[in-house]
């Protein structure tokens, strides 16, 4: 199986319940309801996940931050939810640091900002961090 498809029933589930959040509330609210409103989705469909858990962000053995992901779903997929104009390599490259910080392997970015849900699945691989060479 293709890294590109890793945990796709799981994903084309959140992604879905990500739809019926947007098409029941609406689109522009901030970010905290639709986190909240994926919450209540996500025990309808007897989806397991857990809110707001904490990762230690370590350099040389010492915790210097944490990291708060809005929700880890079926113990394996890091969803952010996002209200901005269009996610961009930047919304990328964060979801790929949180990866790393939380030793999972699959996230999803979901942005509610227009009436038309963007998402965008974001998978760890040793490729992910390979630079490219100068032009």
């Amino acid at each position: 199986m293709s890294a590109d498809f890793l945990f796709k029933e799981e994903t084309d589930g959140i992604i879905g319940a990500a739809f019926q959040v947007l098409n029941e509330i609406g689109c522009g609210f901030h970010e905290k309801p639709y986190e909240n409103a994926l919450v209540v989705e996500f025990r309808h469909r007897a989806f397991p996940f857990e809110q707001q858990t904490r990762f230690p962000i370590v350099y040389r053995n010492v915790r210097v931050a944490e990291y708060v992901p809005d929700l880890i779903v079926f113990g394996k997929i890091i969803v952010d939810t996002k209200v901005i104009d269009r996610i961009t390599d930047r919304e990328i490259g964060q979801m790929l640091n949180y990866l790393k910080i939380t030793n999972l392997s699959v996230g999803l970015l979901l942005n509610f900002k227009n009436p038309r849900l963007e998402f965008r699945r974001v998978v760890k691989s040793t490729q992910s961090f390979i630079k490219k060479p100068l032009q």
